[in-house]
């Protein structure tokens, strides 16, 4: 514990869909949970730089379909998050952070809600800490502060934030939105324009009261939803019909946009929000050449390329301020001044529904993960992964038979209630229709393939009759 007069709680926001970084980064595991060529993801990096100053373990907003992938990022860094709420359907960033402050508030104290972007980037984290610690009297004193980037360049992706100057903390003096291109370079000439980095800090009851006295209506639906809320495992799960009702409303529009007490600190830690793979170089460290490269890659007279692979050899010759960005099941090559259409490419794709706009060929669920090797019209080839311990529900298929085939580990096979266990390159076959269920009830990983045949492959083809992670016939 720190000696200080007020607590600080974290409030990590894991929300967003991270399109804007396809291919690698979709809706069913967006870019906060992506390690972009790191031992760590976004996510696990927003908790780790701030662990020194936090007084308790995070509260976490997340949307319901990442539950388990927030929780199973924690547990690789040994982190169990104070409140991991749930968000059954986005309502931006003011409703998400009231839940958390009424949250924090019944711990019974009124602490400091350090609040946090997940799928942002910080190169300074010493430096970030040391901002934390500046502004966290004037967080004490009722003030809601923001923390302010200085440009770098004339930027249209970013809100700006007007002050009277300095490096000390400021009256916030106006809230711009995104501005077009001719605003955005005066702004950038002119020393009392910051970029609004989406990062806080604020008493519990500071923000709770002005919610009261600006958006009455959210502060109401979102006590009514946290009071109706119910407990899974280790989710809290707000209420659905009830927060349906909640305007959806960013915390600079609801709040901080309104208030006289809105303060701001320049802060230079080498922050980027990682709007697009254009500012993903902003936090990295690239060669000579300024290229930047991750994979099983090879560069050849390039400059100022950015180029990932997650498998296959990518060879790059005589390119340059270009992107390349390959994934088993899609392939991007642009021009890095384009990158900010990819959210619209994204869009068409979803449109013409293409799975690749929304999922990865390997999937993760409570349990491990499946990866698609290889897809007919009646036949499905995935491998499975089963964490230690871990086991999936017992289940049947309506429409599909499957084989399963141990490729490393021990599994614990259940068909028709009988009970086996299988080693490496032993196989069982499960027809339609009947009861069966996977477990791995080693201290080892267990991989498998598996072979679907049939009619009808969708996931949806599953009804479930016990399930250790609380989900219905119909939540893969």
């Amino acid at each position: 514990m720190n000696n200080k007069t007020t607590l600080i709680v974290p409030v990590i926001l894991a929300g967003g869909a991270g399109t804007r970084l396809w291919p690698m980064s979709r809706e069913a595991y967006p870019k906060q949970f992506l390690t972009f060529g790191t031992t760590s993801s976004l996510l696990q990096k927003t908790w780790l730089r701030i662990a020194d100053i936090a007084d308790i373990a995070p509260i976490i907003v997340a949307n319901e379909e990442h539950r388990f992938i927030v929780s199973e990022q924690m547990r690789e860094i040994g982190v169990s998050p104070s409140a991991l709420i749930l968000e059954p359907i986005g309502r931006n960033t003011a409703p998400a952070l009231a839940v958390a402050a009424l949250k924090a508030r019944e711990s019974g104290v009124d602490p400091v809600l350090l609040v946090l972007p997940s799928d942002h980037g910080i190169v300074d984290s010493s430096a970030f800490l040391d901002a934390v610690k500046k502004a966290q009297a004037a967080a004490e004193a009722g003030k809601l502060v923001t923390f302010g980037i200085k440009p770098s360049r004339p930027e249209t992706g970013y809100g700006y934030i007007k002050y009277a100057g300095g490096n000390d903390i400021q009256q916030v003096q106006q809230f711009v939105e995104k501005p077009d291109f001719p605003r955005a370079q005066a702004y950038f000439k002119d020393s009392s324009y910051l970029w609004n980095s989406g990062i806080f800090l604020f008493k519990v009851s500071t923000l709770l009261d002005e919610m009261q006295l600006f958006q009455p209506d959210i502060l109401s639906v979102c006590t009514k939803a946290l009071t109706n809320s119910k407990t899974d495992l280790d989710f809290i799960r707000r209420d659905r019909t009830t927060f349906e009702q909640c305007p959806s409303l960013s915390i600079d529009y609801a709040v901080m946009e309104k208030t006289e007490n809105a303060s701001v600190l320049c802060v230079d830690v080498g922050w980027s929000d990682l709007g697009s793979w254009d500012s993903l170089g902003e936090i990295l460290s690239p060669d000579h050449d300024g290229n930047f490269t991750s994979g099983n890659v090879t560069t050849q007279d390039c400059t100022n390329t950015l180029v990932f692979g997650e498998s296959r050899l990518l060879v790059t010759i005589g390119l340059s301020d270009t992107l390349v960005i390959d994934t088993p099941d899609a392939l991007l090559v642009a021009n890095k001044s384009r990158s900010q259409q990819i959210k619209q490419v994204v869009e068409s794709l979803k449109s013409a529904q293409k799975p690749e706009a929304l999922e990865h060929t390997k999937v993760y669920r409570p349990w491990g993960t499946y990866e698609l090797i290889s897809k007919g019209e009646k036949f499905v080839v995935k491998k499975i992964s089963v964490k230690p311990g871990a086991s999936l529900s017992m289940q049947k298929h309506l429409h599909r038979s499957e084989h399963w085939i141990v490729v490393a580990g021990e599994a614990q096979v259940t068909v028709d209630g009988s009970q086996r266990n299988l080693q490496a390159n032993e196989s069982t076959y499960i027809p339609v229709g009947v009861k069966h269920r996977l477990a791995n009830n080693t201290k080892d990983p267990l991989e498998l393939i598996e072979i679907q045949s049939g009619d009808y492959l969708s996931e949806d083809d599953i009804v479930r009759f016990d399930d250790n992670y609380g989900r219905s016939h119909n939540n893969v």
